[in-house]
């Protein structure tokens, strides 16, 4: 495989952390290397125009960066000048090297896409491989670049995330096992349609090996699955919060169980771990969000699909720990629970988080960049949930106007930074004086699941949630941890 790079012209567009590894991985296998990035100085190249009139500086193969959109004018010239475009987790395939161990073959990919869930997903998946004693490491979407672990024979198996920007150019990859957990509508400037974008997402099925994993209740990761062109024996598996069919696994009572690989199951379901399993997860009130229990049931499908044991599976959900700032609890003021859900970035999302609490009982801060969404179908679906609304963000008006359509019940305060106070401080006062209206004895909950980007106000998702935290603790919130190191007499 490495032999084909030598002497080759390869160029990677895109310095971000996948695109300088993948520059790294073509040098050390004797490509020679151009990158053109509109915004690393680093870059040999800056100027798309300028490198389009170049003959893309003679380029026999171009790695691109999620960044650049299929239409953007470099990958256009490739494409009219017949030079292939790879992503960086098709390059990562085409140069895996055998895992030590000696059966000669490189460590398979259990690989995981979505709209939402799927780092919450490769996070559980990589805890259970890691219980059953696997080399394992969490990649792609996440953490360490693909390729960077494609390389890397230490590796047993590797828990893949990928996004749709990704698996646009990937053409060869030939999943283990795979899974699409759900598809709503986002990142539609980029795909240009949302038939687009769920064909792109559904890629991660084609020469699957061994199984197919979709949400039994979302007839799109269904039909995706029908659609894939996969190896014999390939078979699908779905996962349900109901009682499981043949060749499904789901929820009986509290328990998790398996009947899409376990040897009687046409006769019988096997454990494979507990609500309780998952309690780590769950919100203010003690319970488990329900899209929190398919994340778990997905992951534990494709750790199935790899020959996972299912008491191993169990005790990879009950060591897994959640990662921030998703439906995590900042603090608790008044009886009051201050709820973190700032990745909550698009309406799909959102519609999840407030599903995981009770009617009446929340108080959402919401708002942001929208990038085109429209948010009718969250408000009609979820009004009964909500207590009070406050806004925040460029794009409030989606919002508002879904508002006044389906919740005109619902009392909703616009805040915007003030001069002596940022945007999340006013929000967090204006969601306590409205969290100050429900009745004695009803759990009350202030829950940040915005349904928008963050970077209007924010560098980041993970900044919003920072602030929001900051703010509650300036109120005098204390989360359940900083209680428990208290009482325990430790800083």
């Amino acid at each position: 495989m490495d032999a084909r790079f030598d002497g080759r012209t390869v160029l990677v567009t895109g310095l971000g952390i996948s695109g300088q590894a993948a520059a790294q991985v073509l040098r050390d296998r004797g490509a020679r290397v151009v990158t053109f990035d509109e915004r690393a100085t680093d870059a040999d190249v800056m100027d798309a125009a300028a490198l389009v009139t170049d003959g893309l500086a003679g380029a026999d193969l171009v790695v691109t960066s999620p960044g650049l959109a299929p239409a953007h004018p470099v990958l256009t010239a490739a494409r009219d000048r017949g030079v292939p475009v790879w992503s960086e987790v098709e390059l990562a395939w085409q140069v895996r090297v055998p895992r030590d161990g000696g059966d000669g073959q490189p460590a398979p990919w259990l690989a995981v896409t979505g709209t939402n869930g799927k780092t919450t997903t490769v996070g559980m998946l990589q805890s259970i491989l890691r219980a059953a004693g696997r080399r394992t490491l969490a990649v792609g979407n996440v953490g360490t670049p693909v390729v960077l672990a494609a390389v890397d024979p230490a590796l047993d198996v590797l828990a893949v995330e990928l996004s749709s920007f990704q698996l646009h150019h990937t053409h060869s990859m030939s999943a283990q096992a795979a899974a699409v957990l759900n598809v709503a509508p986002d990142h539609l400037d980029w795909h240009g349609s949302l038939a687009a974008y769920a064909a792109d997402k559904g890629r991660i099925y084609e020469r699957a090996q061994v199984a197919c994993v979709y949400d039994v209740s979302d007839p799109v990761t269904e039909g995706l699955v029908r659609e894939a062109d996969v190896q014999d024996g390939c078979v699908a598996v779905g996962f349900t919060l109901g009682s499981p069919a043949v060749g499904q696994v789901g929820l009986v009572e509290d328990v998790l169980v398996d009947r899409g690989f376990a040897r009687l199951r046409h006769t019988h379901a096997a454990e494979i771990g507990t609500l309780a399993d998952l309690a780590q997860l769950a919100g203010p009130g003690g319970v488990v969000p329900p899209h929190v229990v398919r994340n778990a049931l997905a992951a534990a499908a494709l750790a199935l699909a790899h020959g996972v044991e299912p008491a191993h599976v169990r005790d990879g959900l009950r060591e897994f720990a959640p990662g921030a700032h998703r439906i995590v609890t900042v603090g608790r003021l008044d009886d009051v629970a201050y709820v973190d859900d700032s990745k909550a970035t698009n309406a799909h999302a959102a519609a999840a988080s407030l599903a995981a609490f009770g009617p009446d009982s929340v108080v959402w801060i919401a708002g942001g960049l929208a990038k085109g969404a429209q948010f009718d179908d969250l408000v009609r679906t979820r009004e009964d949930r909500l207590r009070g609304v406050v806004l925040i963000g460029t794009d409030r008006a989606p919002l508002r106007d879904a508002l006044a359509r389906h919740a005109p019940h619902v009392p909703v305060i616009e805040v915007d930074a003030g001069e002596t106070e940022p945007v999340m401080t006013r929000a967090v006062n204006s969601a306590r004086r409205l969290a100050a209206g429900a009745p004695a004895g009803v759990p009350t909950t202030v829950l940040l699941a915005p349904a928008c980007a963050s970077m209007d106000q924010f560098t980041s998702y993970a900044a919003r949630g920072d602030a929001f935290a900051a703010a509650v603790r300036a109120l005098g919130g204390t989360d359940d941890a900083g209680r428990e190191r208290l009482q325990e007499g430790r800083p």
